[in-house]
């Protein structure tokens, strides 16, 4: 938990570094990234994250999210994250960056300034068990109507970032 994230400004430039933590009880907006991998039909993976971490424990999400290190591309970080957290080692494509602000309960905030990656998949990842309870992949229509039906089930950068990252793959796909 010693881990610093890079503060940034609304720009993505810069600021200084924090403890993650502190960061993310303070709700100072730092730098991100989230991965989502699809397979060749199309069905998007899925991580559950796993028990006993500090915030969003059991929900689902996107294939992997984490922090750059201080100095540390982003693009880099993404690649290097998903091979830790899903044994996974596959080609990225960036399709956009946003901010988002979500109050996650037990005190804590995530404010980030989050940059969106995909790449495509076939075979089964190997999950690190220390971050990841369970994996699916998942057709876009059932994943889309569980978080209807579901909401609580699922990461708030996840739901809020989902329809632009459909959009965005589409138009790579």
């Amino acid at each position: 938990m010693n881990e610093q994230v890079i503060l940034v400004d609304e720009k993505d430039k810069e600021i200084g570094l924090m403890p993650k933590l502190e960061a993310h009880q303070k709700g100072v907006l730092h730098r991100a990234f989230s991965v989502f991998i699809i397979n060749s039909q199309g069905e998007m993976l899925l991580q559950q994250r796993a028990l006993g971490k500090y915030h969003s424990e059991g929900l689902w999400s996107n294939s992997c999210c984490s922090h750059p290190f201080p100095g540390e591309n982003t693009a880099d970080a993404a690649q290097r994250r998903l091979m830790e957290e899903m044994g996974i080692n596959t080609t990225l494509n960036f399709l956009f960056s946003f901010i988002y602000k979500a109050k996650l309960g037990n005190g804590l905030f995530e404010h980030e300034y989050d940059h969106v990656y995909f790449g495509v998949y076939d075979k089964e990842p190997v999950i690190n068990t220390s971050e990841v309870a369970a994996w699916k992949y998942i057709s876009m229509q059932e994943l889309q109507k569980d978080i209807e039906q579901h909401p609580s089930l699922y990461t708030e950068w996840f739901k809020l970032s989902l329809g632009e990252v459909i959009k965005k793959i589409a138009l790579h796909t």
